[in-house]
């Protein structure tokens, strides 16, 4: 499989870490997380190694720790209450409800997406920017097809894709000073 050789040639990128992900359940079978500095010199590897990019797009954190927490006590909850009806006995001190862990809300995510043109291999590239200074450098000069991507993502999240030739609106009026799929939008 392709992903042992581009674990080894991700080696060069400092701050890359590489998980593998099951493919039936995630859609991919790598996950690399990098700095944004390094977005640049990853993406290089993957071009290197015969990937190309199938998507960029952005994920708004705010609000999914209070969400992830709601949620765990409500499962706490519901188990607590189905112990009870079952006849077994409560534990002296429930167990604390635990959320999944998550980025911070004062982030924003962008996602890559690249598959490779020969051998099956579905890659998904993650860099977490800070929500007040959201850069992160482009990748349109290693992947022309990014520029488009890229447009996209800042005209809905106001990421900006550092050293991009044109980041001008590309579905939003031109006048737009809004990003409409922020969390904290309101039309």
């Amino acid at each position: 499989m392709k992903a042992n050789a581009l674990k080894q040639a991700m080696a060069k990128v400092s701050s890359a870490k590489i998980s593998e992900a099951p493919y039936a359940a995630k859609g991919f079978h790598l996950e690399i997380s990098v700095a944004p500095a390094e977005v640049a010199a990853a993406a290089a590897v993957l071009d290197r190694e015969g990937f190309f990019i199938e998507a960029v797009t952005g994920v708004d954190w705010l609000g999914e720790q209070a969400a992830a927490e709601k949620a765990a006590k409500a499962a706490a909850a519901a188990a607590a209450k189905k112990a009870a009806a079952s006849g077994e006995a409560a534990p002296a001190e429930p167990a604390p409800a635990v959320a999944p862990a998550i980025p911070a809300e004062d982030q924003f995510e962008v996602v890559y997406d690249f598959n490779h043109y020969e051998a099956l291999c579905r890659v998904t590239m993650r860099v977490r920017v800070v929500r007040s200074t959201p850069e992160v450098p482009t990748i349109s000069e290693i992947y022309p097809g990014a520029n488009w991507h890229e447009r996209e993502t800042h005209d809905f999240f106001g990421i900006v894709f550092t050293g991009h030739p044109d980041l001008s609106p590309l579905l939003l009026p031109e006048d737009a000073d809004f990003h409409p799929l922020r969390k904290d939008f309101q039309a």
